[in-house]
């Protein structure tokens, strides 16, 4: 099968999250299956434009309100990521350095789509799917189905992947004028409460919608901002299904970032070496359990949390553990983290920003990774943490719920930590438990060794699309 995968993001070219991180996985997978998958995504200023060579392969125009719109497609010529990845090129719109964040969003994106869509129409032949990711992509199945130009896709399969709902690309109808010319009477189709919302319209136009959890699906039928009743209405062509990780990236044998490469035979000595890098450059005391945070500082990670939650169990339970934080987001947020140093050196550390190869260390390094997160559709971070033995504190919810079994239970199955609800208290006593389980070595040996056999990898994932798109033929 020919797939088409539309995003926004894709690692390593663009990522602002883990939807970045599944796009530049799961394409790869589907081509190691014998199919010929192709990634589509807006041409950013990232160093990877820089670093790769590119053919140009088409040029068009469209017209987009009043604006006349010229885009080129270009390609990356060695096949580098394992799939055949083609950039759009919007002078002026898509030519940014950031992914996100800019006042004309929705102009951006929709040029993006448009040009999708508009070179679609243009093959001499039609693919056998066309998978978009979430509400940035998320108008390309109506205008496939409903723009006159476009009307000879509208058989062309299309699937949805939901890996944020909160996130629905909210539009005021006299936007409408931008799409090209299509078919009134489905006006339905673009709409919710009273605006245009790509990401409701692509879940009323795909044939198939999938989450990247089942656990997550269930709580967008109770908790989706908005969308609680589409998504009741529409249960029937959804489904869950739990990311993958690459295990070429995230592999601890492997793994370049690393100050020390280890498996799970020599798991103990090999994240001992590597806590003791982290330590030193931190401040950290390598005698006591590290619990690690890695991600967007934002409320929908709990991360506002954060300062209390790790200032009480310091204090609380006597320093008997470290803390190192990694992110960025909320501006107060990481100003508290920043404040904190000072009062709780020895036990307390953070840097501010992202860095990949400093994530790779924490994951290899740290004793525990904490995720209190509101809203988790699946999670990446809690795979990374059981891949590097590195036992994940998490709030039952989403994906986060289905990947992470606590090891409290009776049968003895569990591997990690797990608590209801996001609050300080709820976290820290969840840091209590985790020193205890420190304290228990054998134990936590055990712990280890049962997190790093279990297969996250892409392939279970890869098969389950694969058997959704034939469904469709």
């Amino acid at each position: 099968m020919e797939i088409i995968h539309v995003s926004a993001e894709c690692y390593p070219v663009a990522k602002a999250g883990g939807l970045g991180d599944v796009v530049g996985a799961l394409p790869k997978y589907q081509n190691e299956l014998g199919h010929l998958a192709k990634v589509v995504m807006p041409m950013y200023k990232t160093p990877f434009l820089y670093e790769h060579e590119f053919d140009v392969v088409h040029k068009g125009s469209f017209a987009m309100g009043h604006s006349w719109i010229n885009y080129t497609i270009i390609k990356e010529k060695t096949n580098d990521l394992g799939f055949d990845l083609y950039l759009i090129d919007i002078n002026g719109l898509l030519d940014r350095q950031k992914v996100y964040g800019y006042d004309d969003d929705i102009e951006r994106f929709t040029s993006f789509q448009i040009a999708v869509v508009d070179w679609l129409s243009k093959w001499n032949h039609r693919p056998d799917v066309v998978h978009v990711h979430d509400h940035h992509a998320g108008l390309v199945p109506f205008m496939m189905q409903n723009c006159f130009a476009y009307k000879h896709l509208a058989t062309v399969p299309t699937v949805l992947t939901i890996h944020n709902a909160q996130y629905q690309g909210w539009m005021g109808w006299d936007k409408g004028s931008y799409l090209p010319a299509w078919d009134g009477n489905n006006w339905g189709k673009l709409d919710w409460k009273n605006n245009i919302n790509p990401l409701a319209s692509a879940v009323k136009c795909v044939l198939r919608v999938t989450t990247v959890s089942p656990s997550y699906l269930e709580e967008l039928r109770y908790n989706s901002n908005g969308l609680e009743a589409l998504f009741e209405y529409e249960k029937g062509k959804c489904s869950g299904i739990i990311n993958g990780i690459d295990d070429l990236v995230w592999n601890p044998e492997l793994d370049k970032y690393i100050a020390t490469q280890f498996g799970i035979d020599d798991v103990d000595e090999g994240k001992l070496s590597n806590k003791e890098v982290l330590c030193k450059e931190y401040g950290l005391d390598i005698n006591k359990p590290l619990i690690v945070f890695i991600g967007r500082l934002v409320d929908e990670k709990g991360a506002d949390l954060l300062p209390r939650a790790i200032s009480d169990a310091i204090y609380h339970m006597q320093g008997k553990m470290n803390f190192l934080v990694l992110g960025s987001g909320d501006f107060w947020v990481e100003r508290q983290l920043e404040d904190m140093k000072s009062g709780l050196m020895g036990y307390y550390n953070s840097k501010i920003g992202y860095n990949e190869k400093l994530s790779h260390q924490m994951y290899a390094g740290a004793d525990f990774l904490l995720m209190p997160s509101r809203v988790e559709p699946c999670g990446l971070n809690q795979l990374y943490a059981l891949r590097y033995g590195t036992v994940p504190i998490v709030r039952s919810t989403g994906g986060l719920k289905d990947t992470v079994i606590d090891y409290g239970i009776p049968d003895g199955s569990g591997y990690g930590i797990r608590f209801n609800d996001a609050t300080v208290g709820d976290i820290t006593y969840s840091i209590h438990r985790a020193v205890q389980l420190y304290s228990q070595p054998k134990r936590l040996d055990e712990v280890r060794v049962k997190m790093m056999q279990i297969d996250n990898s892409w392939e279970i994932s890869t098969g389950k699309y694969v058997d959704l798109y034939k469904s469709l033929q």
